[in-house]
């Protein structure tokens, strides 16, 4: 399994370990990763998807994961979240027909 943040493509990052006595050695930074399960409002279903705490908060700051989802950019997202994403897209379209 990727250390990678399903929404927000956040990953692993390098740096270093620094001594007192300044030795250095090479280290990674991972995410803060979590197994979460979000509600989708227009699909009336939820997702289990692992994003990183950030990702988290941005969901919530931003109203939701329809509404994530829909200012996320293509490339930063997974397949499995670009398919929910379309799929939002499809059902907002028929809600919008209806009308």
């Amino acid at each position: 399994m990727s250390r990678v943040c399903e929404l927000t493509g956040k990953g692993p990052m390098t740096g270093n370990n620094v001594s007192h006595a300044n030795n250095k050695t090479r280290r990674r930074f991972l995410p803060n990763l979590n197994e979460t399960t979000l509600q989708s409002e227009a699909l009336g279903r939820s997702f289990k998807l692992r994003i990183s705490a950030h990702a988290l908060r941005s969901v919530d700051h931003r109203g939701g994961l329809d509404k994530f989802l829909a200012k996320a950019k293509d490339s930063d997202l997974s397949a499995n979240a670009l398919k929910i994403k379309k799929a939002i897209k499809k059902a907002g379209a028929g809600a919008e027909a209806l009308s």
